[in-house]
């Protein structure tokens, strides 16, 4: 008889330090509940595994031990398998959204009960996401937070970045288009949703939900420092959804690219991680990932 075992992909960065007595207490509680606990620091080496059919046996589930950045990997690399997030990294959008603690107890319930949800999953070519996706200056912050990297990112980590970006970004402007509508909508910085939730707790999309087979997008008419500081300060309150000068529609596929002919490459990110350059194209999967949910 083959015994349940769960796959723990470890991102080596999040699941140190004081974040290690909870990877600890998640092996001590999987094992108390009669599943077995296999830790992966290694991705390839996981990848091995799973691409033996043979050893994949008895698998409950791969835990995402790390950031949101932690789960789109995960998600990316094993899209047929159900994913259980835990919490170990900076932001953890997700997990706030679904109610996840860093709580080996919890989790490791979680998946002893097997209880989970399919969501819809944001795609550009082989490349998924699930959180949201966005041009603009917060993309460029990303950018160079990663190129820079070295080791564990706190919030202090994007200051650096983020002044860097202060002082020399362009602001271009973005041509965005929804699904069929024969014009683009055009601004300064595009978020395209499928939660409702961005990094620190903004609710830049607050009418988004998760399987509702949509994107929800907002565009923001932004050029210059100020604005921006504006239009961040406003989401802070809710009140951008009041003006009329921002917009927000729901799309199934999303088109972003630079407006100016000749301007410099613009990048975009996806789930706060740099994605590539633009032009992209995305569109939403009804129910493409599955999730372990409390």
């Amino acid at each position: 008889m083959t015994s349940a075992w769960v796959a723990i992909q470890r991102n080596p960065r999040s699941g140190s330090g004081r974040r290690r007595k909870h990877l600890l207490e998640l092996v001590h509680e999987l094992r108390r509940r009669g599943l077995k606990p296999l830790i992966f620091r290694d991705r390839e080496r996981l990848a091995r595994r799973l691409a033996d059919s043979s050893r994949c046996a008895g698998l409950v589930g791969i835990v995402a031990a790390g950031g949101d950045g932690t789960v789109a990997d995960v998600v990316n690399r094993y899209p047929g398998l159900p994913v259980c997030p835990f919490p170990l990294g900076t932001e953890n959008v997700l997990c706030r959204q679904l109610g996840i603690r860093p709580d080996g107890a919890q989790v490791a319930e979680m998946l002893a009960r097997g209880r989970t949800r399919r969501f819809d999953v944001g795609e550009s070519g082989s490349r998924r996401f699930l959180l949201m996706a966005s041009a603009g200056f917060d993309a460029e912050v990303i950018h160079r937070l990663h190129a820079d990297r070295r080791g564990n990112i706190s919030h202090w980590s994007y200051l650096p970045p983020l002044l860097a970006t202060a002082g020399s970004y362009r602001w271009p402007r973005y041509r965005v288009f929804l699904d069929e509508a024969p014009e683009p909508v055009c601004g300064g910085l595009v978020v395209v949703s499928n939660f409702d939730r961005y990094a620190m707790g903004l609710r830049i999309t607050p009418q988004a939900l998760p399987d509702d087979e949509l994107f929800h997008v907002c565009v923001f008419p932004q050029r210059g420092l100020p604005a921006l500081m504006c239009d961040w300060f406003q989401v802070a309150r809710g009140t951008h959804l009041k003006r009329a000068d921002v917009v927000m529609q729901p799309a199934r596929r999303v088109r972003i690219e630079v407006a100016e002919p000749g301007a410099p490459a613009a990048w975009w990110q996806a789930d706060g991680d740099p994605a590539g350059t633009l032009p992209c194209e995305l569109t939403i999967r009804p129910g493409g990932m599955e999730l372990f949910v409390p």
